[in-house]
């Protein structure tokens, strides 16, 4: 991310809601610092919002995009807790982990790490979330804070590294797996025949050697 992105990024609402049409404020931040979005795609931020990025960008104040929303006040997701079904999709929808549970027990929301980006609504399959509004007639950024942003920001990168370090933990152990069954083949399979078994170690060779190749594009 260059210098005008993280300045960009810096005065967004940090949210992570992708009404602007990015997967995240910093991709949005990104889009608006090379000339491919304009500064009036984010809802959550509002008219306070437009005029923020308009001041770091030197664009000019523009309404907000109704195709990307309407300004709106701060609502907090709430589970009804008698109907949710433990199916976990709210959770691996909330890009802030604001939202606690396991598989088929209830789930809650942790309210000072909800965003209201309301990304856990559509993906409910029960529709046991609403949304409470909790800043009265305050809208924008009037009803948001630079420290709630800040946490929004935080959370949504720790989540983030959380993910990218169980995506290389899972890869690893299938590669751990795939080594054992190539070290004993015969031993891990139910086939007998010679070819079936030499297509088998192909097939588990070629498996091992894209995840070297993946091991190696790693930072």
């Amino acid at each position: 991310m260059n210098e005008l992105a993280r300045r960009i990024d810096a005065v967004l609402p940090q949210t992570q809601c992708t009404r602007c049409g990015y997967p995240d404020c910093a991709a949005y931040a990104q889009a608006i610092a090379v000339g491919e979005a304009a500064i009036n795609q984010c809802p959550p931020g509002g008219a306070e919002g437009v005029a923020r990025l308009a001041a770091v960008t030197g664009h000019p104040v523009a309404p907000l995009n109704p195709a990307n929303g309407i300004e709106g006040p701060l609502t907090l997701a709430v589970i009804d807790e008698t109907w949710c079904i433990g199916c976990t999709l709210c959770i691996k929808a909330c890009p802030t982990d604001a939202i606690v549970g396991s598989n088929k027990l209830m789930h809650t929301v942790i309210e000072p790490y909800c965003t209201g980006c309301e990304r856990c609504i559509p993906v409910c399959p029960v529709d046991c979330i609403s949304l409470e509004l909790v800043s009265g007639e305050r809208t924008g950024w009037q009803a948001w804070s630079t420290a709630q942003a800040a946490q929004g920001r935080e959370r949504y990168q720790q989540r983030t590294a959380r993910l990218a370090r169980e995506q290389i933990e899972h890869e690893r152990a299938l590669e751990a797996k795939a080594r054992m069954k190539f070290a004993d083949l015969e031993a891990h399979s139910l086939h007998t025949d010679p070819l079936t078994l030499e297509k088998k170690r192909a097939v588990i060779e070629a498996a091992l050697e894209r995840a070297r190749a993946r091991r190696s594009e790693q930072p």
